[in-house]
This record gives structure tokens, sequence and C-alpha cells, in this order.
């Protein structure tokens, strides 16, 4: 039996780009924190956000653009500016 294709989505490409681009900002920024201990608290918080985005990759790779794909953009936006909101970076 044949595989079935990935439904592709080129503005939801665009959008797991441009959450990758401000994931490796946010990673660039903590990684220039001098104090050991504030880095180590950063990257605790941001890993909830790299474990969201790294989800919805790995969804769109596997699956292609689906009813779930807008679900998980939603909850890497929603822990994005949690984040934002909680820490000043």
């Amino acid at each position: 039996m044949a595989k079935k294709r990935r439904k592709l989505n080129k503005d939801f490409e665009r959008k797991i780009y441009s959450s990758k681009k401000n994931v490796e900002l946010v990673l660039a920024k903590i990684y220039d924190i001098d104090d050991e201990d504030i880095q180590k608290e950063y990257m605790s918080a941001f890993n909830k956000v790299v474990s969201l985005y790294d989800e919805l990759k790995e969804d769109y790779d596997r699956q292609g653009f689906s009813e779930n794909s807008e679900q998980l953009l939603t909850s890497y936006k929603n822990g994005f500016n949690l984040f934002e909101s909680e820490f000043e970076i």
C-alpha cells in the first residue's frame, strides 16, 4: 500500500521558520548572560518553549499540515509570550 503524502502549507512553513528564528535569538541572548545562576534559570524556563517548538516542527515534518498544526502553533506562541512576560530578555 502506498504511503500517504504529507499536506504542505507554505504559509505555515513560514510561521515555523519565523518561530525557529525567534527561538534561536532568545537562546543566543540567554547564552550571553554572564551570571551562571540567572542563565540556568532562564534556560530552564525557556526549555518549555523549545519543547513546544520541537513538537510543532516534528509534527509538521511527520504529518504535514493537519488540524493539529494550528493548535500546536498556538501552544508554542502562548508559551513564548508567557516566557517573554515573565522574563526580561
